[in-house]
């Protein structure tokens, strides 16, 4: 797992901007001791790597379960050593692996399922969000767990690489949502994640990094030769090089 956290964490830095999360948008402190089920949209490629960057950063680095199309992990067998397992979405009987393996997942506090809310891509302005009805049966399976909506995007401000923006909701009780019918439940879950990623959305058109905290930062500038030549300039005038095209904007 520090393996791959680094490696991970290493071709983030080399491709993005930072990983940013607006200070609202913080998990909650202390985290529950409950099981938790991270319920997050799937925007792009990128969030892949979420279940490693942002688990060992923000959660405690706790024991992560993910699930993935079967056919798709078979390319990437590496990954079911970090907790990734296989299953068929377009069958009942992949339905009823998923359920079957979260319900174990979740009998241990500690334990933490990663789950995209649609089980495919989808951009962060469709609407409704689209939602499998797993995750919408997972309540019944795991009536001890807590679920928390996470809200990713991805989105260019003022420099060469994009800025990977992440964000919290509000915790919503498994056994909560179990009372619940599953029309009522659906809306519920669809609702929590909507309102989060829209709530993000509004911050990322601000552009203000003041408001965000910054939890990886990877490479800034353009680079190449240009940037070689503004920080020779710099030293021999003696001033601290600040690669960031827009230098001074007061980012922490």
């Amino acid at each position: 797992m520090a393996f791959f956290h680094a490696v991970f964490r290493r071709s983030f830095r080399e491709s993005m901007g930072a990983l940013r999360v607006p200070l609202w948008g913080m998990p909650p402190d202390p985290l529950p001791e409950a099981p938790l089920v991270i319920m997050v949209n799937h925007p792009s490629w990128w969030d892949g790597m979420g279940p490693m960057l942002i688990v060992q950063s923000l959660l405690d680095g706790r024991h992560v379960y993910t699930p993935m199309d079967a056919a798709a992990l078979e390319r990437y067998g590496f990954m079911k050593r970090l907790g990734v397992f296989g299953v068929d979405g377009e069958s009942a009987r992949g339905a009823v692996t998923f359920l079957r393996t979260a319900a174990q997942v979740l009998k241990t506090p500690g334990h933490l399922l990663w789950v995209h809310a649609a089980g495919r891509f989808h951009d962060v302005r469709e609407r409704p969000v689209p939602f499998t009805p797993g995750i919408i049966r997972l309540a019944e399976v795991a009536p001890q767990a807590v679920f928390l909506p996470l809200a990713l995007e991805y989105v260019f401000w003022n420099e060469k690489r994009p800025e990977a923006l992440a964000a919290f909701g509000t915790p919503i009780a498994a056994a909560t949502l179990a009372a619940l019918g599953r029309v009522e439940r659906a809306e519920v879950l669809r609702l929590a994640l909507e309102s989060t990623m829209d709530r993000l959305a509004a911050s990322a058109i601000t552009r203000d990094a003041q408001a965000f905290k910054t939890v990886i930062r990877g490479k800034e500038g353009v680079g190449g030769i240009y940037q070689l030549w503004h920080r020779t300039r710099a030293a021999i005038r003696g001033k601290r090089f600040d690669a960031r095209h827009m230098a001074g904007d007061g980012e922490p």
